[in-house]
């Protein structure tokens, strides 16, 4: 999915959000144009600055001091990133990041109201809102975001604000949580800026974008199709 710039606002984000046409138009599976059997990089990054810490704590699984370092940019209303994360992430998380080999980040990069307000939902904690989720919670919450991706996105009667609501009570949230989290502006801003640092410093536009030890690669991957580019790392 393209970007162009939708920083959100607070007033977007508690208003009456709808998510837009393009964020869900897609099916959620893979199509040629995202899931390349032979990526081919976009062009080099300063991996250096790339891990440099951001306005936001990482959000990251596996050992610090691994060989490989991916940082995802992703949108929780992209279907691409929610079929990397429902096919492909877990398998490549039990070969490489288990076992040492990658030290997996995820960061934001939302496209609309809606996945910046998943996104700040999966940053907080759920019973302490005020606080911030640690990683396993982090990544927990993204993994059941994804799975029921049109359920909270695209729900049939258009009212997002209350079908994301039902969704997060699995994990925890409350109305007062679930209201005191998405007035949070601190947060706001910071998720805000991560997705500006991305697109300024890194070149950024689109989703999902992966930087590889330096690399940049676009575009939902199998399975097969990432490990053949981390072995070849």
């Amino acid at each position: 999915m393209l970007f162009t710039d939708m920083t959100t606002t607070r007033r977007a984000l508690l208003g009456g959000v709808a998510v837009t046409a393009l964020a869900l138009a897609l099916p959620l599976g893979v199509t040629d144009a995202f899931a390349q059997e032979k990526p081919e990089s976009q062009g080099d990054v300063d991996m250096a600055a790339v891990l440099k810490p951001g306005p936001l704590p990482e959000m990251s699984l596996g050992k610090a001091d691994a060989p490989i370092k991916i940082v995802e940019y992703m949108s929780m209303t992209c279907p691409h990133c929610a079929n990397f994360h429902n096919v492909t992430f877990d398998a490549i998380k039990t070969k490489y990041v288990d076992s040492g080999k990658v030290q997996f980040t995820i960061r934001e990069f939302p496209f609309d109201p809606v996945a910046t307000a998943a996104f700040m939902l999966a940053r907080s904690n759920p019973q302490k809102p005020e606080e911030l989720a640690t990683p396993e919670q982090y990544f927990a919450m993204v993994s059941m975001l994804f799975k029921q991706q049109r359920a909270w996105a695209a729900p049939a009667d258009k009212d997002v604000r209350n079908a994301l609501m039902q969704t997060v009570k699995i994990a925890g949230y409350t109305q007062q949580s679930f209201e005191t989290c998405l007035t949070n502006q601190k947060l706001l801003d910071e998720i805000n800026n991560v997705v500006k640092r991305a697109a300024d410093e890194f070149g950024v536009n689109s989703t999902p974008t992966f930087l590889i030890n330096g690399k940049k690669y676009s575009g939902d991957m199998s399975v097969d199709t990432m490990s053949a580019l981390l072995d070849s790392i």
